[in-house]
């Protein structure tokens, strides 16, 4: 499994369970930051792949 497709995974964990609870707030901008790092890398393997 890719790094960055694990990190997805991790991150769309992160932004349910911080929608689900609500006091735990930092959890959805946690969340969010690491779905847009593991868009980055996404985009960025796929460039470096195609290259090759």
């Amino acid at each position: 499994m890719p790094s960055w497709l694990l990190i997805l995974v991790v991150g769309i964990v992160l932004l349910i369970f911080g929608i689900a609870v609500e006091a735990a707030q930092f959890l959805i901008w946690l969340g969010i930051i690491v779905l847009v790092v593991s868009l980055i890398l996404g985009l960025v393997g796929r460039g470096r792949g195609s290259r090759v």
